[in-house]
């Protein structure tokens, strides 16, 4: 699987299309998430991603959370139970510290996604919250 890590000024114009076209699919149609997706964090991000068949299969965008965190969102498969985002995420926790400085990556992540990055090695960090409507937790993977 060939991985594809870029800035956002690094993007082609079809692959801000295609990881938006594929965020939308999951979170919106999928999920029923109702919000401006394009909320200028992408802009200082880096953008971790593979493409199958013209598709943004897999995605994530990590960012710099302060000096010594970097934050994960929008961690999205299109094919689900593959392995496919275990291997995202694999490729994300290897690459981050080589890209931007830190000792922690942190995630929000939907209730129902805490075992998939628990096996990852992030932990729990938080009580239960809303976030959009769905519950979150907060997790912490210590590098």
């Amino acid at each position: 699987m060939d991985w594809i890590i870029k800035k956002f000024n690094e993007l082609s114009a079809s692959e801000v299309y295609e990881i938006l076209k594929s965020r939308s699919e999951v979170f919106v149609k999928e999920q029923h998430i109702c919000c401006i997706d394009p909320d200028g964090i992408d802009y200082e991000s880096t953008h971790i991603f593979c493409v199958k068949n013209g598709r943004v299969s897999a995605y994530l965008r990590a960012y710099q959370y302060d000096e010594s965190t970097v934050k994960i969102g929008r961690v999205l498969t299109l094919i689900h139970r593959t392995g496919l985002g275990s291997e995202l995420m694999k490729t994300a926790v290897r690459e981050i510290p080589k890209i931007m400085p830190c000792e922690k990556i942190y995630v929000a992540a939907q209730k129902q996604a805490v075992p998939f990055y628990e096996k990852c090695g992030f932990t729990v960090t938080s009580g239960e919250y809303l976030e959009e409507g769905i519950p979150h937790h907060d997790m912490i993977l210590k590098l």
